[in-house]
């Protein structure tokens, strides 16, 4: 497993690690050089579109350069219409892009130069057929192109005709995006430019500005901080085709291990075999047994400030795995199995001054297993829920939990993955804020 870990390092998977010689027992260490360097101002990306309240959004751009915020603007060609681009490039100090085909002035694809330069995407005022666009992947222009390459969180304050806020399909946009954690600051009541009295009046300038700057502040909250994400399920073969396995999905520890990434952290995600793609910014081991999850985990366990062990690793594994398929005439009539290692045990054993997390699926006494979990593996917090529960645990995109932890216990409702995840890292921000 080592040479394995090794020959990814070589490669390039790890390019903010380092291994170290022999008398370092071949651990692998994540770099000890300061991570916490870079832009001393975050950036926005403030997206406009075609609507009356666009003005509005010049107010935004002169409250945030006020606040220290590097503000790009990116405007529709609607958007034009109604505010010219010369305003947001006097008030922000920085060029306004209001097509794919500006030049600007470098070999970089600019919406995607955009995208990665986000810290936060705000878009304000957005219009009805924005949303529509956003929700469906659509990426016809600069705005809509740029919004579907960030890796940022995505801010939407909606600005429109009362009817057509109310309309079915605009509603169920409005759940596409939320379900994919875009943040909507929902537009006022009051009467509209058209003359309708009802919702859809763009959102005070206060809430935008409160809701977008709790989201810049959070996507440097990790920066410096080291963080060892297990997850996925393990699979104990038994012979080349057969295996002992679970119904893990990876997609919650996946969660995780971006939202740690997105908010700064320098992330190590060792994943169990799944069908989902490496997270974005985050070095991702793949493995397939309890064993391998192990030995890959304890290379980075060293230097991690935070582990969040979500992977549902098997309690046993065969004691004899055979070297052909087993036929049906050849098998035995009992398998023997032996204990595979207790991973977070091990880490809790171990724990010095690190932040250990770690993920209680039950069907049966779910917080009295999760309250003995935190004590018997020394943990700082256990993620518990109910497996059995319709719309949580294995293979669904929502998840009801509770935080149980030495101060007592948090219900939440049911949300995405995704937004258990947010609220894990605020949880480890809050901690690493004190200790870092």
């Amino acid at each position: 497993m080592f040479d394995h870990v090794r020959t990814a390092l070589l490669n390039g998977f790890f390019p903010f690690a380092r291994v170290c010689c022999a008398t370092c027992d071949n651990r692998l260490m994540i770099a000890d050089t300061d991570i916490t360097s870079g832009p001393a101002r975050p950036t926005l990306v403030l997206g406009v579109t075609g609507c009356i309240a666009a003005y509005k959004a010049c107010e935004l751009v002169r409250a945030l350069v006020k606040q220290d915020v590097r503000v790009k603007v990116v405007m529709t060609q609607a958007a034009t219409r109604f505010v010219g681009p010369v305003t947001f490039r006097t008030l922000s100090d920085e060029p306004v892009t209001t097509s794919l085909w500006d030049d600007p002035g470098s070999s970089a694809v600019h919406h995607v130069s955009l995208a990665e330069e986000a810290d936060v995407m705000l878009i304000a005022p957005c219009t009805a057929n924005v949303m529509a666009k956003l929700a469906s992947g659509r990426a016809d222009d600069i705005l809509s192109t740029t919004a579907l390459a960030t890796e940022a969180t995505i801010i939407l304050a909606p600005a429109m005709n009362t009817h057509m806020w109310r309309h079915t399909a605009t509603r169920a946009n409005l759940e596409t995006l939320r379900s994919r954690g875009v943040i909507v600051v929902e537009p006022d009541a009051g009467e509209l430019a058209c003359g309708d009295v009802g919702e859809g009046r763009l959102a005070a300038l206060e809430r935008i500005l409160e809701v977008t700057q709790a989201e810049l502040s959070r996507s440097r909250d990790l920066v410096g901080v080291r963080a060892l994400v297990t997850a996925g399920p393990t699979l104990e073969p038994l012979d080349p085709v057969r295996f002992l396995g679970n119904r893990s999905t990876g997609k919650q520890g996946y969660a995780v291990a971006e939202e740690l990434g997105r908010r700064g952290a320098r992330v190590v995600l060792v994943s169990g075999p799944t069908s989902l793609p490496d997270p974005f910014g985050v070095t991702t081991i793949r493995v397939n047994t309890a064993l391998e999850m192990q030995a890959a985990a304890n290379t980075v366990y060293g230097d991690a400030d935070v582990v969040v062990s979500v992977a549902a690793v098997s309690d046993f594994r065969p004691e004899h795995v055979a070297g052909d398929k087993i036929k049906k005439d050849d098998a035995p009539e009992a398998l023997v199995l032996v204990r595979n290692p207790d991973i977070l045990a091990e880490f809790g054993a171990d724990k010095g001054e690190r932040f250990l997390v770690g993920f209680a699926a039950e069907t049966v006494d779910t917080l009295e297993h999760a309250r003995q979990k935190l004590v018997a593996k020394n943990l700082d917090l256990v993620v518990a829920n109910d497996v059995s529960e319709p719309g949580a645990g294995f293979g669904h995109d929502t998840n009801r939990v509770v935080f149980v932890t030495h101060e007592g216990d948090e219900h939440l409702s049911s949300m995405t993955k995704g937004e258990v995840a947010r609220r894990i890292a605020d949880k480890i921000s809050a901690r690493t804020r004190k200790t870092l």
